[in-house]
């Protein structure tokens, strides 16, 4: 712990701001996990997606300050996002492939941050409105840039269920061998429960521009919801659920243990 502890107080700047942003991270999926089990298990709850959890979190006593400490994180973790693709901070490199991943970096990072200004905007106005949607993702070469999308997240997707069932996470993180026992299925599961989430998106996606026509962005609520509505979907439901909230404590532990090569 006192080795921890020292290690932590020579973060960079990037690296402090790298930690916060994987906490934040954290708090929204166990937020949309723990809903989503809720659902399943006949408890209350919803199938939510980010949005929805920082609604959520609004909502709880103290809710003005989870979203404060969730502005920051999440502006943290958009700044981490960025370096980590521009200045290649885990040594991706410039091969097809490397540029692949470096681009999904800056990709997250752009998510992030239009959730960082939702949350900003629902801090200091109270107002939850998401905005309509761009008129130009109806037109047709709209439909096709979101199937391009969608495309792009089921690849994302098979990329992080690889990188559960092989532990390629083990190469950037460096977990105490005395917690591996526990910590490494924890971090698999909850790695493969997100990449079949982001399967699920980018199935719904494409499917929505290239089928049906709809410009409307489909999100991790449309997925848990074709989970929910499926055979056995209470069942899948809170499997993938439980995987969730799994993946947010596997954010919890990058957040501690992540090497931060800054």
């Amino acid at each position: 712990m006192k080795a921890e502890a020292a290690t932590l107080s020579k973060l960079s700047p990037i690296g402090m701001l790298a930690r916060m942003g994987y906490g934040a991270r954290a708090l929204v999926y166990l937020t949309v996990g723990s809903l989503a089990l809720l659902t399943a298990t006949g408890f209350g709850g919803e199938t939510t997606n980010s949005r929805g959890a920082v609604r959520t979190l609004a909502e709880q006593p103290f809710g003005y300050i989870l979203l404060v400490v969730l502005v920051l994180g999440l502006v943290g973790y958009v700044t981490w996002r960025a370096t980590q693709a521009l200045l290649d901070t885990d040594n991706h490199g410039t091969s097809v492939k490397g540029l692949g991943v470096r681009m999904g970096l800056l990709i997250s990072a752009a998510i992030h941050s239009a959730l960082a200004l939702f949350t900003a905007k629902l801090l200091l106005s109270d107002s939850g409105s998401d905005g309509g949607q761009p008129t130009w993702l109806s037109s047709e070469w709209g439909l096709w840039c979101l199937a391009g999308v969608g495309v792009g997240m089921a690849v994302a997707g098979v990329a992080h269920m690889v990188k559960g069932w092989r532990a390629g996470y083990q190469k950037f993180m460096q977990l105490p061998p005395s917690q591996v026992v526990w910590m490494q299925p924890l971090c698999r599961f909850g790695l493969v429960a997100r990449g079949l989430v982001l399967v699920l998106m980018g199935a719904i996606l494409v499917r929505s521009a290239l089928v049906a026509h709809s410009s409307e962005v489909k999100g991790i609520a449309d997925a848990l919801n074709t989970l929910r509505d499926s055979a056995y979907g209470a069942w899948l439901l809170g499997v993938v659920a439980t995987g969730l909230i799994a993946f947010g404590c596997y954010s919890l532990l990058e957040m501690i243990f992540r090497r931060i090569n800054y």
